[in-house]
């Protein structure tokens, strides 16, 4: 199975994102614009007494809760750097095998932070990262040259349209995959602990980016068997 064929067996079911919040205050718009690509539905209702917060279910079933800055802070646009705690990674985390369209640059970035995050914080297995091309790379080598000074065995796939940019300890295996430019990947094997195992891959398409995320074990697995036949490129 292919990396392509991994996402083509994901079908996400839609999860409902309740936010109570105080009339006039909302960051309903921004939440509704952010999720617009993926199947998460946006409700708002009004917080009273109670702290802004929302919450997420999915049919009906209670998986997380967060504050109110936790949704500012997935919305800003902001990029956090390896390490740094985000207050909305509980939310991201039961978003699980959720299906996404038209994600943006930015949006996918923001969700391979979260990958590349636990990883680190890991601190072993294996880690594969697909940048399209090697020149895509650049704004994220010193993030996995970081990476690599740990005791994770980090491997970067993408076209060598430039000779220059992959630090010691990261190997470098260029177009080893099929459609390697038209694919945006993380995987991380989770090391010793397969609680820890997580995955984006996503396809490039006229409109941006369609794909998922998930902590499924046995996707992580089939994304890894994908990848288990590339070698190294010189």
């Amino acid at each position: 199975m292919s990396l392509r064929e991994v996402v083509a067996t994901v079908r996400g079911r839609e999860k409902t994102l309740t936010v109570y919040t105080d009339p006039g205050t909302s960051v309903v718009p921004e939440l509704r614009e952010y999720f617009a690509s993926q199947n998460v539905a946006i409700e708002e209702a009004d917080a009273g007494s109670d702290p802004e917060h929302a919450v997420l279910a999915d049919d009906g079933e209670f998986l997380t809760a967060v504050g109110i800055d936790a949704l500012r802070s997935l919305t800003d646009g902001r990029a956090r750097a390896i390490g740094e705690d985000a207050p909305y990674s509980r939310l991201l985390s039961h978003l699980d095998r959720t299906t996404f369209t038209s994600y943006n640059h930015r949006q996918m970035m923001q969700a391979s932070r979260e990958i590349e995050d636990r990883a680190w914080r890991t601190g072993e297995g294996a880690l594969y990262a697909g940048f399209q091309r090697l020149s895509n790379f650049a704004g994220e080598r010193s993030t996995y040259e970081r990476l690599a000074g740990t005791d994770l065995d980090v491997h970067v796939y993408g076209l060598p349209d430039e000779t220059d940019g992959v630090p010691d300890g990261v190997t470098f295996h260029g177009s080893a995959i099929p459609d390697v430019e038209s694919l945006w990947f993380v995987v991380f094997d989770g090391g010793c602990d397969p609680q820890q195992a997580c995955a984006l891959l996503a396809e490039e398409r006229e409109d941006g980016f369609y794909g998922f995320w998930t902590y499924d074990a046995d996707l992580v697995d089939d994304a890894l068997d994908a990848l288990g036949a590339a070698q190294p490129s010189t």
